[in-house]
């Protein structure tokens, strides 16, 4: 799959394409619904599938200081979109001026003048260009002017529930991965690089945990036990997972640490990921260390038993 950020990266004599536009934050189930209907529609016309998203988050543009919570990050959602059937993932920067096009001026500059598309395919709900005045209906208005035809997807609801990136996030931040999951299509991942932490988990508990720096606006959980996966690289490896900011200890600081149940290398300055299966329990502050180590093996042996069960 190509990436190109910004329309200057769109390469010379590029042809026609099917495009489907979108933050697409957290390529949840909805989103995949696009996806799968611009793919379709690509391979019927015989012309590639372009994934148009934006960086940085648009609200943070408009309303600077409400970056909503990540649930994905560029480059995971790269790595989706390809195993999706994308050809294409263009990222457009996302500035005030970008903020204030004129709908009618988005579509002829960057829908028809950069990309050709002859098909664009968006949520029923699709809004664009200043304050949002652009939707469908004048999608599909501008498109019979220049040229290309405009398709609707509807939402994808799940128990009753729309799916959608805010009911991800609710999910996420009151600790349901599993809800979060059944939205997603997948569990709920967390990135990182591993950095030192006070060293306690492997001093005084016998349980040395991965530290990890998060990205910047990333989606964590509730504070909590998680059973979960530590990713690095292509390996997949079974966790017990603590969000929180230790209380035994008395600790300020809110963490994110991973257990890793077998072991493995030293992970300092490497960028891994935390997927989350299963909420254990809430964190909780103990009378004593030796209570606390306790729990933690009973922790670890529940992770183990239900990881064993998800399997791979």
């Amino acid at each position: 799959m190509e990436r190109w950020r910004g329309v200057d990266e769109i390469p010379p004599g590029w042809g026609r394409c099917v495009l489907t536009i979108g933050v697409f934050d957290g390529l949840h189930r909805g989103h995949q619904e696009l996806v799968h209907a611009c793919v379709t529609k690509a391979k019927e016309l015989g012309l590639p599938a372009v994934m148009m998203t934006f960086d940085p988050h648009p609200a943070e543009v408009v309303r600077p200081g409400s970056h909503p919570a990540e649930l994905i990050t560029l480059r995971r959602k790269a790595e989706l979109a390809a195993e999706l059937g994308i050809d294409v993932l263009m990222v457009l920067p996302f500035t005030p001026a970008m903020a204030s096009t004129d709908p009618q001026a988005f579509v002829h500059d960057v829908i028809v003048d950069s990309l050709h598309a002859a098909c664009v395919v968006v949520g029923e709900n699709f809004r664009f260009g200043h304050r949002g005045a652009g939707d469908l209906d004048l999608l599909r208005t501008l498109g019979a002017r220049f040229g290309f035809t405009a398709v609707g997807v509807g939402l994808v609801s799940k128990d009753t529930l729309t799916v959608t990136s805010t009911l991800v996030r609710a999910s996420v931040g009151a600790g349901d991965v599993h809800a979060a999951a059944q939205a997603l299509g997948r569990s709920h991942r967390v990135e990182g690089v591993v950095v030192h932490g006070d060293g306690r988990g492997g001093s005084e508990l016998g349980y040395p945990t991965a530290n990890l720096d998060v990205t910047p606006h990333g989606a964590i959980p509730a504070d909590g036990v998680y059973a979960g996966w530590f990713v690095l690289g292509d390996r997949r490896s079974p966790a017990a997972i603590s969000i929180g900011s230790n209380p035994t200890f008395s600790g300020r600081v809110r963490t994110v640490e991973a257990f890793v149940l077998d072991g493995g290398a030293n992970f300092y300055g490497r960028r891994v990921a935390l997927d989350f299966v299963e909420r254990l329990r809430a964190t909780i502050k103990y009378d004593s260390v030796d209570a606390l180590i306790e729990q933690i093996g009973l922790d670890v042996e529940q992770t183990r038993q239900i990881l064993e069960r998800a399997g791979s």
